[in-house]
This record gives C-alpha cells, sequence and structure tokens, in this order.
C-alpha cells in the first residue's frame, strides 16, 4: 500500500514540475514574441544585423506564439517544445555568426526546451 501511495505522490510531483517548467518556458517565448512584434528598438536593431528583415522578425515571433500555445496544450507539448528548441537553434545560429552575442541564455534556454521536449514526448509524462 505504501509503494502505491508512494508512486502515485512521485507521479503528482513530477507532472507539476512539467508543467512548471511548460509554464515558465511559455512566458519566456511569449515574453520575446511580444517584444519582437511590439518593435522594441533592441529586436528590431538585431533582425536587421541578421539581415533577412524585419519580416523575418514578425514571422519568428509567430512561431514563437504558435510553439507556446502547442506547449501548453498537452496533446501538442511535444511538438510545440519540438518548435521552440528549433527557435533556440536559430537563435544560437544567429548569436554566434552576425550578432557575435552571448550565447549562453540561448545554451540555458535550448536545454531547457529539450528538456521539456524530452519529459513530453510521446510515451512519458504527456499528459501532464
Amino acid at each position: 500500500m505504501t509503494a502505491t501511495v508512494s508512486t502515485a505522490s512521485q507521479s503528482k510531483l513530477a507532472r507539476g514540475l512539467v508543467w512548471t517548467l511548460k509554464i515558465v518556458l511559455a512566458l519566456v517565448f511569449a515574453a520575446a514574441a511580444l517584444a519582437k512584434l511590439s518593435g522594441q528598438p533592441m529586436m528590431v536593431d538585431e533582425f536587421g544585423k541578421i539581415g533577412f528583415g524585419q519580416g523575418f522578425r514578425i514571422i519568428t515571433a509567430i512561431i514563437e506564439l504558435a510553439g507556446v500555445g502547442l506547449l501548453i496544450w498537452p496533446r501538442t507539448a511535444f511538438i510545440g517544445a519540438i518548435v521552440l528548441f528549433g527557435i533556440c537553434a536559430g537563435a544560437l545560429v544567429a548569436q554566434v555568426g552576425p550578432l557575435h552575442g552571448d550565447v549562453i541564455h540561448v545554451i540555458v534556454l535550448g536545454a531547457l526546451t529539450g528538456l521539456a521536449a524530452w519529459l513530453c514526448r510521446p510515451g512519458s509524462l504527456r499528459s501532464a
């Protein structure tokens, strides 16, 4: 009987931690998307340096928001995490390449997004 209670409480804790991770990632990516969509000068400058034009800034923000929506919805959380991981991969390329910026924040965010994808993969804590 104790093993059942212990397993159930561990499962509940695990789901809570996965949800916490997903919410934190959703807030970070949504804030970044809103900064892009609102035309914050830093975002306009960065996307100007990348060289793909300001339309790419808008497209990136829309993809981020779509990824956030997919991440929060339990049945599509894995896909959302993969989409946001792709955003991180692109940001890493931009930081290493034309921006010559700080890559630590991109690596940490990418690692957390990768962890979310792993935890939400089909057959695991997907229902979390």
